[in-house]
């Protein structure tokens, strides 16, 4: 039973004597051994938690990374394999009333034996474990820890099944979906301890769970709810105390009526700070600190980092069918991101550094949503934080992708437990906007034919399963447990039901796996677009690591290992075909492969802005990569830039100019997403390729004033009332402080003239300092070099006679070899 007390604000108070908390933690990092079980040969006896039994054959078995050594490593996941270390206990942690063996997560099936005792069996590698463990512990201890593989145990489960369910065996086990291959991943199936692993002891009781509820904003003061819950339940008086930013704001003593382990403490922030997503505010976070002590002994404390925020998905019928769009702080707040995928098939291999790394290039990118895919994982705690440090907001989907899943006891009781974990280690996380059931399992379901040649009586039996999951369980702890959203299934209608333009979410992939044109994005718009993308090529690097010779040669049996889509590679030449010069060079192939990919994307971006707010986001698929290979991303898998995430970065500015040739009419538009209206004087300028102004759109009276969360059509331009080639010029429009360069005719029919760039270095800190200068027009200027960094901007125009300064950010000292290519230079040929 849970019981509520209101705490009064003492401004001068007496705190309880603060010494360390009596609960402690010893991490089992180092020591470990791992060996495979059939022969008990040693892999490695260096081995660190958390690990993959992938990552620590590497010193022995060929990169699965490289060439095409993916396919003779498949054996690693038949065999189990055998984990195990020794550690000792000091004689005052064996003294603590309550020890625990913890593991944070196995993948996936495991027997645990500490000191010849079976402890523990896993089977679910989204759970976290727990087991008293003070009976068996002593001084010096052995703990072996037994993954077994899960094909054969998938197998069995199959076979036991009335019925065969889609897709493959893989819906047995709760582990990473990807790892079973993807088509833009490998066929990787990890296994081992890939989370930490702790011994955890304590006197009396510990906090076991701390939820920062926000109950309302009023006046500028937040109203909250602290909701403790102990890990013993308790008789005694104890002491409660709040900090808020290392400031001790309420304090009470508080006797339990009965057995309590459950808490609610109300409390007040006066002149609260908002969070809010970067691009419209400060992502403001409280440090919030739960102090628990008996008899004036502190027993233990729970600090976490929380913003004060509301978030509410407006799902509602209006004129053209059902909304779909986010309120942060009460503020419709239009989504701009992508969709993201575990950064490496082997977890392990994921540091800190990269998750900094990514998230800064998100947030640099003027990105506000992140949707976590549900065949990956649920994020490693960093990963959170660093979307509430940095005001990204997180879509969550569970984690189940594309399939149907089993309905018996055991294996909702499992589901049940990683639902309830997840949203309770997660929901006091400000990022999080949204709780989704399911990766386009629902769409599946009702049109990719997985109904067809079954009996109605197993139709219904599958649905009912996918109804107790998705309709019933999920939606009832989401509601329970947190107060973010819950969205069943995305999208919430596939691209075959005409509905899908004007009813929840969408995946549009009539673009890319039905070849549609790139002007179906503008001809097409749902109100949220949640997934839509197009593959390129990766970066030289990443070619070049996957070539054993170390060559950019698309082509070789190696690269071809690393492309999973069965037609990707043709659908990326049919449409170079239709809108770009198609280049006879593999380096220079590569390099219009990502124009192409940003040139697409852009068309879809914009126009889902333009129609702000019929239409109130747009996340691309797909931020990055879990591999290096040919995919749908905008970093490759070592980081780099593609052409798409410098053009989505121009698409996400919160002032977009947007100009789009409809009937011989160039249209341009002004998005404003800002929290005040934008007024600007706008200017339209159509020049040749040498900088002539031939037409110019300016008068004292073209100012343009654009509403806070809307788009505006700002002016229109009859083409055939002008005396110009539209092959021949290109269009800057100006709008404030906002600039666009574009074009009136596709790539391939620009006629664009030879170019000259000049190149100037400098070294300035962090890296040097580019100027270029072009003596007529050149057109997505791509610069490249050998040296590992990051050039703050690429694959940019340059306009004639005109300066333009970049950074390459680098660690290297030395002035690296800068090479470039224009579009221009493949029209000359």
């Amino acid at each position: 039973m849970r019981y509520s007390f209101l705490l009064i604000l003492v401004i001068f108070i007496t705190s309880c004597q603060e010494k360390a908390p009596n609960v402690e933690r010893q991490y089992l990092v180092n020591n470990w051994s791992l060996h495979k079980e059939a022969d008990y040969s040693l892999v490695s006896d260096s081995v660190t938690i958390p690990s993959t039994v992938h990552k620590e054959l590497l010193p022995l078995i060929k990169h699965p990374f490289k060439g095409n050594n993916e396919d003779s490593l498949q054996w690693i996941t038949e065999e189990n394999w055998i984990y195990e270390t020794v550690f000792t206990v000091n004689a005052a942690t064996l003294a603590k009333e309550h020890i625990t063996l913890n593991f944070e997560g196995i993948d996936t099936y495991a027997s645990i034996e500490l000191n010849g005792h079976e402890i523990l069996e896993t089977n679910n590698s989204f759970l976290s474990w727990k087991k008293d463990v003070k009976p068996y512990l002593e001084k010096e201890n052995e703990l072996y820890v037994t993954i077994k593989s899960p094909l054969e145990i998938e197998a069995q489960k199959a076979a036991a099944n009335p019925y065969q369910l889609p897709e493959g065996n893989r819906v047995y086990t709760r582990k990473a979906q990807y790892q079973y291959g993807w088509d833009w991943g490998p066929k990787l199936n990890t296994m081992g301890i890939w989370k930490p692993v702790y011994l955890e002891a304590y006197d009396d009781f510990k906090i076991e769970d701390l939820y920062i509820k926000q109950n309302f904003v009023k006046d500028s003061t937040a109203n909250l709810t602290a909701q403790i819950k102990l890990s013993e339940k308790r008789t005694e008086l104890l002491q409660f105390q709040i900090k808020v930013n290392d400031s001790l704001y309420w304090q009470q003593d508080y006797q339990p009526k009965a057995q309590e382990d459950e808490y609610e403490i109300h409390f007040e922030i006066p002149e609260a700070k908002l969070w809010w997503p970067h691009n419209i505010g400060e992502p403001y976070l409280y440090d919030i600190e739960v102090l628990v002590s008996k008899d004036g002994d502190l027993i233990d404390s729970k600090k976490l980092k929380t913003g004060i925020r509301t978030i509410e998905l407006v799902n509602e019928p209006d004129e053209h069918g059902t909304s779909f769009f986010f309120k942060v702080n009460d503020v419709p707040v239009y989504m701009k991101g992508a969709n993201y995928i575990p950064q490496n098939s082997m977890q392990d291999l994921v540091t800190d550094q990269h998750y900094e790394n990514l998230l800064s290039d998100v947030k640099e990118a003027n990105m506000n949503m992140l949707r976590v895919w549900g065949g990956g994982i649920y994020e490693n705690d960093i990963f959170y934080e660093k979307c509430d440090e940095k005001g990204i907001l997180v879509w969550q989907d569970f984690m189940f992708a594309c399939a149907m899943y089993p309905g018996d006891t055991r294996f909702r009781e499992s589901v049940t437990n990683e639902i309830t974990q997840q949203i309770t280690r997660l929901r006091n996380h400000s990022s999080i906007a949204l709780w989704c059931g399911n990766n386009e399992t629902s769409e599946a379901w009702h049109n990719w034919g997985w109904q067809e040649g079954r009996s109605q009586p197993e139709r219904d039996s599958i649905w009912e399963d996918y109804r107790a999951v998705f309709q019933i369980a999920m939606p009832k702890y989401v509601s329970e447990l947190t107060k973010e959203p819950y969205w069943e299934s995305s999208p919430q209608l596939g691209r075959g039901n005409p509905q899908y333009e004007f009813e929840g979410d969408a995946h549009d992939w009539r673009v890319w796996h039905d070849a549609y044109p790139f002007e179906h994005f503008e001809e097409h718009v749902p109100r949220f677009m949640s997934e839509f993308g197009f593959q390129s090529h990766p970066s030289y690097e990443a070619i070049r690591y996957i070539n054993e010779d170390g060559s950019i040669n698309i082509h070789s049996e190696d690269y071809g290992s690393h492309q999973k889509h069965a037609r990707g590679n043709e659908l990326i030449r049919e449409y170079m075909e239709r809108d770009f010069p198609v280049p006879t060079n593999d380096e220079d192939y590569v390099y219009v492969s990502q124009l192409l990919q940003a040139y697409g994307m852009s068309k879809g971006i914009q126009a889902h802005r333009r129609a702000q707010p019929y239409n109130m986001g747009t996340l691309y698929w797909q931020l990055n990569d879990c591999w290096p290979a040919v995919s749908w991303s905008s970093i490759d898998y070592f980081g780099n830039w593609k052409a798409l995430h410098y053009q989505v970065k121009r698409d996400f500015e919160n002032v977009l100019i947007s100009n789009v040739v409809e009937n011989d009419t160039l249209k341009t538009y002004v998005v404003n997403d800002k929290h005040e209206t934008e007024v600007g004087v706008y200017e339209i300028l159509i020049k040749d390729f040498f900088g002539k102004v031939l037409y110019r759109e300016f008068e004292d009276s073209s100012t343009a004033s654009i509403e806070a969360g809307s788009s505006e059509l700002v002016n229109t331009i009859d083409l055939n009332s002008i005396n110009i080639n539209v092959n021949e010029v290109y269009v800057v429009t100006k709008y404030g402080k906002n600039e666009l360069i574009s074009f009136l005719e596709k790539p391939k029919n620009t006629v664009l003239p030879p170019v000259t760039i000049n190149i100037t270095t400098e070294s300035v800190e962090n890296g040097f300092k580019i100027t270029l200068e072009s003596n007529a027009f050149a057109k997505d200027v791509f610069l490249h070099t050998n040296t590992k960094g990051h050039f703050t901007d690429n694959f940019f125009n340059l306009e004639p006679n005109t300066k333009k300064i970049i950074i390459f950010e680098t660690d290297s000292d030395v002035i690296p070899e800068f090479k470039y290519k224009s579009l221009n230079g493949l029209m000359e040929n």
